[in-house]
C-alpha cells in the first residue's frame, strides 16, 4: 500500500511486517524533509505503525537543524499520535553516512522521547531490530 509517492520520497506500510517504509529517492530540502515525516506520521497513525524503516541511501543525511527537529518536535508528535511503548526508527544507510549519523544521534541524546533510533547498513538486521527490539 503506497500512501505517498513523490519525486523525492515513497511512503508505504506493510501490514504483514507491521513496518512503515520511508524510501527517500533523492536529496530533499528542509521543507520536503519535514513534510515527508509528517506525511509518514499520518499514515502511521492510521495503521498504528510504531516501527519504521527509513532508507537514506539515495538521500544522504539531513542537516543538523532537521535532525534536531526529528528528535524534538517530531518525536513529540509521534508520541502524541501513537502513545505507548516501542516506537522505533531504523535508519538504513551507507557505511559512510552511518559513521556520521551515529555520533550526531548520540550528541542530541533523545532519551525521554520514547523514540528508539538505530542506524543500520544492512536491511535484514534493521527488520530484526524493528520486530524484536534486539
Amino acid at each position: 500500500m503506497s500512501a505517498f509517492d513523490s519525486d523525492y520520497l515513497r511512503i508505504s506500510y506493510r501490514p504483514d511486517l507491521h513496518v512503515l517504509f520511508m524510501r527517500w529517492t533523492r536529496p530533499a530540502t528542509s521543507a520536503e524533509h519535514r513534510a515527508g515525516y509528517l506525511s509518514a506520521l499520518q499514515l502511521a497513525e492510521e495503521q498504528q505503525a510504531r516501527q519504521w524503516l527509513i532508507d537514506l541511501r539515495s538521500r544522504g543525511l539531513a542537516d543538523v537543524a532537521d535532525l534536531h527537529w526529528i528528535l524534538q518536535e517530531f518525536a513529540a508528535a509521534f508520541q502524541q499520535a501513537l502513545p505507548g511503548p516501542e516506537r522505533r526508527l531504523a535508519y538504513f544507510t551507507t557505511p559512510y553516512y552511518a559513521e556520521v549519523l551515529e555520533p550526531r544521534l548520540a550528541q542530541f541524546n533523545n532519551s525521554g522521547s520514547g523514540l528508539a533510533i538505530r542506524v543500520f547498513t544492512e536491511e535484514m538486521p534493521a527488520y530484526d531490530w524493528l520486530r524484536t527490539g534486539r
